[in-house]
């Protein structure tokens, strides 16, 4: 089985790199994140330039260039960018312990805090995860601009449709992570705008009086860059219900998806032998993203016998310690943000 990610920067990394730099890292609120955000597992995450906000330029014109003559000059020229400010937000959370409860808790009160943190962590997980692929900022502007509302057109040479039509529509997504192509955004002096805080022992009240609770406070503070486009995918319109009665071709939609991916030219994430490809690591890490609808029909199409040779389509990789499938050397990770209900895109 291919390993990969051993030479890959990425957001567990960063985490890792923040305590010799004295900005304080809770382990354990890290350990959770990599444990229950897909996506997060996958990203890397880089400083706003601008406060709680980072600007950045999109190449859309190339520069011209012209065949050299002797004893002739070289006409001028400069590529074409786009100005983009891309913003952050914020989710948090506030977990209240009964102390009473806590001092039965007979020397584990730790246990018991960390035990609810987790419940707390895992509710902002989904909602990070759910906001990189759905957050508008015209809908919602507490939110930052997540994936889908960059990938909204059919008129995106990027963006292929799946020909559903109805209300049971979902997408599949391909993302490269890199700092100068896709990445989370955090704001300065913030250890990856990740914030615990013990605000120790405090009273409220309720219709029946009043009482102590140990009180603790979850902040996550992050946003979303694409600088450059052309190295993701979104495969929009799958019709759920087609997909679950064997009429949809995934595999015709992915290769067709994969031709419009410049990561395709630029790297291969295996080298012919299965093993990894130390030249990946440069240009980052493209990641197939589905729901576990998506992945189990392609399951279930991976064994073609029509000829009666059978071939597997997916194949299994271990991907920072932990196995997952990959189609074409790019793994393919399960995430329960992506929806069965997505409108249809035009």
């Amino acid at each position: 089985m291919a390993t990969l990610g051993s030479s890959y920067y990425n957001l567990a990394d960063y985490f890792r790199s923040l305590a010799p730099d004295g900005q304080s890292v809770d382990a354990d609120m890290v350990e959770m994140l990599m444990q229950l955000t897909p996506v997060v597992q996958d990203a890397i995450t880089i400083v706003a330039n601008k406060g709680t906000e980072h600007m950045h330029a999109v190449r859309d014109v190339l520069p011209s260039v012209t065949w050299g003559r002797l004893y002739r000059g070289i006409p001028q020229s400069k590529s074409g960018r786009s100005s983009v400010t891309d913003r952050t937000g914020f989710v948090e959370g506030l977990s209240t312990i009964d102390k009473r409860l806590l001092d039965l808790a007979d020397g584990n009160e730790a246990a018991v805090r960390l035990s609810e943190a987790r419940g707390f962590v895992e509710a902002m997980c989904q909602e990070v995860e759910k906001t990189i692929f759905y957050g508008d900022e015209i809908t919602t502007p507490e939110k930052f601009k997540g994936l889908a509302a960059r990938y909204n057109s059919l008129a995106n040479p990027n963006v292929i449709d799946g020909g559903g039509s109805g209300a049971d529509n979902t997408s599949i997504y391909a993302v490269t992570w890199a700092e100068d192509l896709t990445a989370l955004i955090h704001p300065k002096g913030t250890p990856a705008g990740l914030h615990r805080e013990d605000k120790g022992e405090q009273r409220v009240t309720d219709s029946t009086g009043a009482y102590y609770v140990m009180e603790e406070l979850f902040r996550w503070s992050l946003g979303l860059v694409v600088k450059d486009p052309r190295y993701n995918f979104r495969i929009a319109n799958i019709d759920v219900s087609n997909v679950q009665a064997g009429t949809v071709d995934l595999y015709g939609l992915l290769r067709k998806a994969s031709y419009r991916l410049q990561a395709r030219r630029s790297t291969k994430m295996l080298k012919p032998d299965g093993a990894p490809n130390p030249s990946a690591a440069s240009e980052g890490r493209t990641v197939l993203y589905m729901n576990r609808d998506m992945l189990q029909a392609l399951d279930a199409l991976a064994t073609n016998s029509g000829n009666g040779d059978n071939f597997v389509r997916l194949t299994p990789m271990e991907l920072e310690g932990k196995e997952v499938m990959s189609w074409r050397g790019i793994p393919i990770r399960e995430t329960d943000a992506l929806l069965n209900t997505e409108t249809v895109v035009a």
